[in-house]
């Protein structure tokens, strides 16, 4: 296991979720709910300035039928201007498939409403989406998912 801070990005078309690892890459948690319009790159820089990531891991959304749609290529560009804002850092694009699902469902199950959910579930996406790039990483030894072009 590599050691080093991930953030996990849970990239939408109104909210932009993001969590943080430990230092070690062990545990994910919850970090910010970050507006996707206007400049979130300039918000999700201050915070890489903040928790000097080794790595960002982008969800990227996956149909059940394994095919990429319009979600995924939105994931694709925003990982790419990622790239540009974040030199020295490794972007890396994993399947999130079904983490929006599991986050509402860990929410749901600590007593939260769809609604009182609805501004954090962003959020627990990205915790979902970056514990389980933790944890595979951990059990197979290797970093998961598609490191970007332009990076290391």
């Amino acid at each position: 296991m590599r050691p080093g801070r991930r953030l996990g990005i849970d990239v939408g078309d109104v909210r932009i979720g993001v969590a943080a690892s430990d230092p070690e890459g062990l545990i994910a948690s919850p970090l910010e709910t970050v507006p996707a319009k206007g400049d979130p790159i300039a918000r999700i820089l201050a915070i890489a300035g903040e928790y000097e990531p080794i790595e960002c891991v982008v969800g990227l959304p996956i149909g059940l039928s394994g095919q990429e749609g319009a979600a995924a290529a939105k994931a694709r560009a925003f990982a790419g201007r990622l790239i540009a804002a974040l030199p020295g850092v490794s972007i890396r694009l994993v399947d999130e498939r079904m983490s929006t699902v599991t986050a509402a469902s860990q929410l749901r199950a600590s007593g939260r409403t769809a609604k009182t959910s609805r501004s954090i579930i962003d959020q627990a996406a990205a915790t979902v989406i970056l514990q389980t790039a933790l944890d595979a990483e951990r059990t197979r030894g290797t970093a998961p998912g598609e490191l970007i072009e332009g990076t290391t």
